[in-house]
C-alpha cells in the first residue's frame, strides 16, 4: 500500500515543484516536506490538507490521502438532486433554464452528461441509440461515427481543441476512465486537417444538418472554492450562436419546443 509521503512526493512531481518550493508555499522547512516524503515523520490531517492545498491537489486526492495516513475524510460527495446541494442544484437549474434557446449541458469530471436544457436535443437527430443511454458522455457523442462526428465540419479542430483540454484535466487529475477515452478517441494519430480561419476569436463548433450550417463556440463556467466533491467535479458548458443565422435557428426550434409541451 502506497504511503501518504509516497502520494505526496508524486503530486509535487506531478506539479513540477521542488522540496523548497513546496516548504516555502506552505510556510514549512524543507527538511519536513523531506521527512514527510520518506515516511520518518508522520503528518497531521491538517498538515496533509496544508501540503494537497499547495499542491492544488484535487478534493477527491485529498480524500485518499487523509485515508492513506489513517484519517477520516474530509470532503463528502453528495448527488447533485439531493437536499444537502439542492442550493447548488437549483442554481444550476436556473442556469440551463436561462441559457435556451441554446444549448447548456452540466459535465462531471469524466465528460458525462449530468444535466441538460432542452436546446441540447437539436443535436440528437439520427444519433446511435446506444449512445444516449446514460450515462452519455458527450466526447464519445461528439467524436464516433455512430454520433455526431459526421455532421462536424472542422472535426480536425473540435478534436484538436479536446485534446488539448483533456490532457490538462489529466495532467492536474489522472483519471483512467478518462484516460481510456483519450487514448480511444483522441490519442495523437489522428489525421488532422486544416487550421481555425486567424479572424476567429475562439475555435468554432460548424454542425451541418442538411442544408443548414450552425457555428457555435462554448464557454465553461464551474463553481467557486467548492467543499463538496460533486460540486468541485462538474462543469457547465454553455453554447454560443456565432453568427445570426445560428441564433436564428435555435430560437425557431425552441419556439417549436415549447410549443410542443
Amino acid at each position: 500500500m502506497r504511503t501518504v509521503g509516497d502520494m505526496l512526493r508524486q503530486w509535487r512531481h506531478r506539479r513540477r515543484l521542488s522540496q523548497l518550493d513546496l516548504a516555502l508555499a506552505a510556510d514549512v522547512s524543507a527538511r519536513h516536506v523531506s521527512l514527510v516524503e520518506t515516511g520518518k515523520s508522520h503528518p497531521s490531517a491538517d498538515m496533509i490538507l496544508r501540503l494537497a492545498g499547495q499542491l492544488d491537489v484535487p478534493l477527491r486526492e485529498r480524500n485518499r490521502l487523509l485515508l492513506a495516513a489513517g484519517f477520516a475524510p474530509r470532503y463528502a460527495e453528495r448527488p447533485l438532486t439531493g437536499d444537502a446541494l439542492s442550493t447548488a442544484g437549483d442554481a444550476i437549474a436556473r442556469v440551463l433554464r436561462a441559457h435556451e434557446p441554446y444549448p447548456a449541458v452540466v459535465l462531471d469530471r469524466r465528460w458525462n452528461i449530468v444535466l441538460s436544457n432542452r436546446a441540447i436535443d437539436a443535436f440528437l437527430v439520427d444519433v446511435a441509440p446506444d449512445l444516449l443511454r446514460p450515462p452519455v458522455n458527450i466526447v464519445r457523442l461528439g467524436l464516433e461515427n455512430r454520433g455526431l462526428a459526421p455532421r462536424i465540419v472542422n472535426l480536425p479542430e473540435v478534436r484538436a481543441v479536446l485534446r488539448a483540454r483533456i490532457s490538462r484535466q489529466l495532467a492536474i487529475a489522472p483519471d483512467a476512465e478518462l484516460n481510456a477515452i483519450y487514448e480511444e478517441l483522441l490519442a495523437p494519430g489522428f489525421e488532422e486537417a486544416g487550421r481555425p480561419a486567424e479572424s476567429e476569436v475562439t475555435v468554432p463548433m460548424i454542425f451541418r444538418f442538411g442544408d443548414v450550417e450552425l457555428r457555435l463556440f462554448s464557454t465553461t463556467t464551474t463553481f467557486g472554492t467548492p467543499m463538496d466533491i460533486t460540486l468541485e467535479e462538474i462543469s457547465i458548458e454553455s453554447y454560443y450562436p456565432a453568427d445570426a443565422e445560428t441564433a436564428a435557428y435555435f430560437v425557431k426550434f425552441g419556439a417549436e419546443v415549447l410549443a410542443g409541451e
